[in-house]
């Protein structure tokens, strides 16, 4: 059979990888009460287990974006799946907590693994015209196992017992490993010198669009952790009807953020955040204002789209300022921006607790939308450079 071209190849590997592992991250979710239930856990405890997949993608993303700008991308992202496959299994078959906590560590790492040489093999095979739209479109597999992941855990779980889902996800590995195995290219582009981090940081591009990243993740930290417990107590949702409002921002997420990709391509990137930034500050105290739910969730969708606006130009712009500088350190670029998001993610609750605690919901999320207008300053002093 023939074989795709490298640049399909390249996309179908990093578009399946990424959907897998974010399917595989949100199997977990649904089934957390049976955990906490037969293992006797405390909120600490589940704290942990869920902490400890962002410590070790944080300890893993330095070490692996070294090695996939020295090695290779397709060396790291083997490694990264036998470490998924290793957790995946010890998941459906585990019934003690520290093994958990094991298999979650190893999924941390394993995303490191799959994220950075998955994005840098896109950079490689994706000029800078339409790279964007590539990135996008893989982003777009990722959000879309975000969508499939609970409600499928959650249904296999009920009719088959908690270890089928993990099952499940060992059969979506082997198939992630065939497309890696088979269709990633053998000969790989010339990287050029590898840059340090250092360097990278004093450019001022990447240093505007990590910050946008971690605005970007900092907005759904945000929404998460003060949204839910404001539409049970205003609203009167339920879970499932609260579990809809934040399904439709992630579908309106995925559905754009190719299409933003391909926007930042034609207009640039400063001026697609900038849109971002803008309907951000609009958008975001709508969802604690709104009296209906179908305006919820109109406002939450319109807020998945900005977050389009926002995350979609950020890859391929700091993918164009490294292959400016003479070089395809991309990995290492790209941990840059995987870091930005991790702050944004705790940062997001903290920040927002203590502005809902000082000033009430309404006020923060105000005060929240002025913040990711103020940035537009940051985003038009670097357009006028």
């Amino acid at each position: 059979m023939r074989r795709p071209a490298p640049h399909t190849a390249a996309l179908v590997v990093t578009a399946l990888a990424f959907h897998v592992d974010m399917l595989l991250y949100y199997l977990l979710v649904p089934l957390l009460p049976r955990y906490a239930r037969d293992l006797h856990l405390n909120q600490m405890e589940v704290g942990i287990l869920f902490g400890s997949y962002a410590v070790a993608l944080l300890l893993a993303t330095f070490p692996v974006a070294i090695l996939t700008d020295r090695y290779g991308r397709k060396a790291p992202m083997l490694w990264g799946l036998a470490g998924l496959g290793v957790a995946t299994v010890v998941f459906a078959l585990s019934k003690q907590y520290w093994l958990l906590v094991l298999a979650r560590s190893f999924q941390g790492a394993a995303g490191a693994a799959t994220w950075l040489p998955g994005m840098a093999l896109l950079a490689d095979h994706y000029p800078a015209e339409s790279r964007g739209k590539a990135m996008g479109t893989a982003f777009a597999a990722a959000n879309l196992g975000v969508l499939i992941g609970p409600p499928l855990s959650g249904f296999l779980d009920q009719h088959s017992g908690p270890a089928t889902p993990f099952l499940l996800g060992a059969a979506l590995v082997a198939l992630d490993a065939a497309g890696r195995a088979f269709l990633l290219p053998e000969v790989e582009p010339e990287r050029g010198a590898r840059l340090p981090f250092r360097q990278l940081l004093s450019n001022p591009a990447i240093r505007l669009f990590a910050g946008a990243m971690a605005l970007g993740s900092c907005l759904w930290a945000l929404l998460e952790s003060t949204l839910p417990l404001d539409l049970d107590r205003r609203l009167a949702l339920s879970p499932a009807m609260i579990g809809l409002c934040f399904a439709g921002s992630a579908l309106a997420h995925t559905f754009t953020s190719p299409l933003m990709g391909q926007l930042s391509d034609r207009i640039g990137r400063v001026r697609v955040l900038r849109m971002g930034l803008v309907s951000t500050a609009v958008l975001l105290p709508l969802p604690v204002l709104l009296p209906q739910t179908w305006m919820v969730v109109l406002a939450m969708m319109g807020l998945g789209s900005t977050a389009s606006f926002i995350m979609s130009p950020c890859s391929p712009a700091v993918a164009d300022q490294v292959e400016r500088m003479g070089s395809q350190s991309f990995a290492s670029a790209f941990s840059i921006l995987n870091l930005a998001y991790s702050v944004g993610l705790m940062v997001g609750p903290l920040v927002g607790g203590a502005l809902v605690q000082a000033f009430g919901l309404p006020w923060a999320m105000t005060l929240c939308g002025v913040g990711f207008a103020s940035y537009l300053f940051a985003a038009g002093r670097f357009s006028a450079r």
